[in-house]
């Protein structure tokens, strides 16, 4: 039996009998009990909250949603949906008394009303494609959606035609697109995203915008229903100036369209005042820095006047959402490592009303909110903890509550990790930097623990104390986890995440290796069993790594940029990695691509390394991983390379994959450890039988 056969085959084998009283560990089976809440909406008296629970399908390994409802006051908690679909984006009609959402309840997503007095469910359309960003129109008659149209463009050569009965291969494809292919999403079909509206009795969907332009916006009506706002890049340099988006107005009349904001860069996510009169959205001017802050700003739709609304100092922010006064402005944004909540009052003062907000982010601890605001000013937003994934909460009069305990089922009958913060100076310039260390179940500090760094993607995003199931997973084997938020990371400032713009990796190898040293120091870790993993940005920084140290027993290096310059030129979105990373293409600036290219720095590794990456992944192409692989083995360095076939770039996307990504790591790592450490781990984690 191979080596990653005996990983998959050890995944749900029982756990060892265990001691009285003593509770088991998080384990892989129970990644596929885990729920979650998402998407809250409040009723329109306030005191009930609607929103989607969702659950896993171990049979099918994915996901399951249904719409459920609960009192602000915690009681009258049950299920307005059910079945083993996907109900998910509800919005609640303006007279409170239907919800429409999308569900593929019928095979394929379809919008559908639920009216609350009676439970009645009615599918109003037959779309041919998956519709999204549904919005009822003030008046609740129509509801518009946006919705990928395909177009037919014929080959540019002519060929014979097949005679009848023949079995010829299919026919090439000609692409002329800069984006030609998006993760996740695999090889783009021609056409294009547009925007319709449809009657709420359901009918005929009637399509507003045209041309070879992309609509995903979120969508906004106008006072009078008669027209609706939405945000797109409709310049006719949009393939070469990808962040440059305006807000639009197209007329339901003649579907004439007014470019709304006119300045250079993103300006998105459209919201109506509750009172018709001023239109909010978020963005900012376009520095072409690695990091920019999305900031609020309010038009007033009479003088045609915009304002920058002043919100959390040097923060980006999140969401958003009208209060039912039209003068004040709930947002969202990520402030050291945790995602906040406050209600600003436009010219005036400012609440804070939640700093726990997110859970979304199952598999590893980045951020991600979802929350609803009543018209008196309450929140009703998903709640995190690092033991439990996202459950609903009401923040209200300086007090937060929590409302539900999806997973009190599971999460009181586990021993899960302690997870504590640590902030440290960096050796480079002794910068501030925070992390946060996970326990194994039953930590002794005067025991010595194996540590293992795990380092986050983005590179511009953020870890916190969020509930993480890998986190939790590699405590549960043993290890002492460290993730941290090195120079780069968000949530901190505009100058330190673009402490690496035109400078990544650099510096943030002395932030990590900073981290080390600073767990090391509390003495509970054994300095001869340090292992690195990270993925995306994080596997580019473990490849950095290994290049620059030989500390650590193994790396497993997930879903990496190796080679800057065949990344650039494979990546899906090619024009803005070279614009916004690189201060100029591959040909010209040759020296600064190879400088940060971990592969220059291959021929220094010798720690054994593990490359795990989708099969299906174009964000960081296979390619990527593959150059590595083949200059480690040419270099007669300890290597191996796990393919997750069907993933792209979101890798742990379904429960079984992020099951096989969490067993692979400890897999390698539990192979390169001392035989006495790893008997010991074996026996603990029962993995190898």
């Amino acid at each position: 039996m191979n080596r990653l056969i005996k990983i998959v085959a050890a995944m749900f084998i029982a756990s060892p009998a265990l001691a009285d009283n003593q509770l088991p560990n998080f384990s892989y089976e129970d990644v596929f009990n885990l729920e979650y809440a998402s998407s809250p909406q409040f009723s329109s008296d306030g005191k009930s909250i609607y929103y989607v629970r969702n659950s896993m399908n171990k049979m099918k390994d994915g996901k399951r949603a249904n719409l459920w409802r609960i009192g602000t006051d915690g009681k009258d908690h049950r299920p307005m949906t059910s079945g083993d679909y996907s109900d998910y984006s509800p919005q609640l009609s303006p007279d409170g008394k239907t919800i429409a959402f999308i569900s593929t309840r019928s095979g394929s997503p379809q919008i559908h009303l639920l009216w609350l007095d009676n439970g009645q469910n009615l599918q109003i359309t037959h779309l041919p494609k998956s519709p999204s960003n549904i919005q009822w129109s003030r008046d609740g008659k129509q509801i518009a959606f946006t919705m990928f149209v395909p177009e037919s463009k014929p080959l540019p050569v002519k060929l014979p035609s097949a005679p009848e009965g023949a079995e010829w291969a299919k026919p090439p494809q000609f692409i002329d697109s800069s984006i030609y292919r998006s993760d996740g999403m695999g090889y783009l079909k021609q056409g294009h995203v547009q925007v319709f509206v449809i009657p709420r009795e359901g009918g005929t969907p009637r399509q507003l915008t045209e041309g070879e332009y992309d609509h995903h916006s979120s969508l906004a009506w106008s006072k009078n229903n008669d027209a609706i706002y939405f945000s797109a890049n409709r310049h006719p340099d949009h393939e070469i100036e990808l962040m440059n988006s305006e807000i639009y107005k197209v007329s339901l009349q003649n579907g004439s369209i007014e470019q709304i904001t006119e300045r250079y860069g993103p300006d998105h996510h459209p919201q109506m005042s509750p009172d018709g009169t001023k239109l909010a959205y978020l963005g900012f001017e376009d520095q072409k820095l690695g990091y920019q802050q999305h900031t609020l700003r309010v038009l007033d739709l009479n003088s045609g006047k915009s304002r920058k609304i002043k919100t959390a100092k040097d923060r980006s922010i999140s969401n958003f959402h009208w209060l039912g006064d039209s003068k004040r402005i709930a947002y969202s944004y990520d402030d050291h490592g945790s995602t906040k909540i406050a209600i600003k009052k436009i010219g005036s003062s400012e609440t804070l009303m939640a700093s726990d907000a997110g859970g979304l982010s199952l598999g590893r601890p980045y951020s991600g909110a979802n929350f609803a605001v009543s018209k008196r000013g309450d929140i009703a937003y998903t709640q995190t903890t690092p033991q439990n994934p996202a459950e609903l909460a009401l923040a209200r009069n300086g007090k937060t509550q929590a409302l539900t305990e999806l997973n009190g089922d599971l999460m009181p009958l586990r021993e899960m990790a302690n997870i504590e913060e640590i902030n440290y100076k960096s050796s480079y310039d002794g910068r501030d930097v925070q992390g946060w260390v996970a326990y194994p179940p039953n930590f002794d500090p005067e025991k010595k623990y194996p540590l293992l760094l795990e380092i986050h993607g983005g590179p511009f995003s953020n870890y916190g104390p969020r509930f993480a199931a890998e986190v939790q997973l590699f405590a549960a084997a043993g290890y002492v986890v460290l993730y941290t938020n090195p120079r780069g990371s968000t949530s901190y400032g505009h100058e330190f995440a673009n402490l690496i713009h035109h400078n990544y990796p650099s510096q943030d190898y002395d932030d990590l290796i900073s981290g080390v040293d600073a767990v090391i120091a509390q003495g509970y870790i054994d300095e001869e069993q340090l292992f690195v993993t990270g993925g995306s940005g994080g596997g580019t920084l473990t490849a950095w790594i290994i290049g620059k140290t030989d500390r650590f027993r193994a790396a497993v290096v997930a879903k990496p940029v190796i080679n800057w310059e065949s990344f650039v030129l494979t990546a899906d979105y090619s024009r803005f990695f070279t614009s916004y990373w690189f201060s100029g293409m591959p040909w010209e600036k040759p020296e600064e691509y190879r400088r940060r290219s971990p592969l220059t720095y291959v021929g220094n590794v010798t720690t054994p390394t593990m490359l795990l990456t989708g099969e299906e992944d174009y964000r960081t192409p296979m390619s990527e991983t593959e150059q590595f692989y083949q200059a480690l083995k040419l270099n007669d360095v300890d290597a191996a390379m796990v393919r997750i076939p069907g993933a792209s770039h979101s890798i742990a996307a379904r429960p079984s994959q992020l099951v096989a990504k969490v067993a692979s790591i400890l897999y390698w790592f539990d192979q390169h450890k001392s035989n006495r450490e790893s008997e010991d781990l074996a026996k603990t984690n029962n993995l190898y039988q």
